[in-house]
């Protein structure tokens, strides 16, 4: 399984792929902004992406917009972890095409327990 985080903080995509290391996954790419994130998608298969909300050039929301209009990418499971909490941004993004959504701080049980949701979807 292959895994793309994209997230502008170098210490957040560090925690979250050190968190997959944890589960038992190894493939995993990284991208700082959304525009990276695209890059990275067509670079190569990717089987389920995480992306956080609020980055600089391109946003979490922007980006999975973008992946969504791309052949092929309409059903890769995207799930977004973010510090927008409020109803109307999981409405936002579920609306934009995430797949599944976790509000940080996280536990690897909650990403686990979101990946397993994820791939079962």
């Amino acid at each position: 399984m292959r895994f793309l985080v994209v997230d502008d903080s170098t210490t957040m995509r560090r925690i979250i792929v050190n968190t997959l290391n944890k589960l038992g996954y190894t493939e995993i790419m990284e991208a700082g902004n959304g525009r990276e994130g695209l890059d990275k998608v067509t670079e190569g298969p990717v089987d389920l992406v995480i992306t956080d909300w609020n980055m600089p050039e391109m946003n979490g929301i922007e980006f999975i917009r973008a992946l969504r209009a791309m052949d092929g990418k309409q059903h890769l499971p995207v799930l977004m972890v973010t510090t927008n909490a409020a109803k109307d941004d999981i409405v936002e993004a579920l609306r934009a095409g995430v797949t599944n959504y976790v509000v940080k701080p996280f536990t690897s049980d909650t990403i686990k327990e979101k990946i397993d949701a994820v791939l079962a979807h």
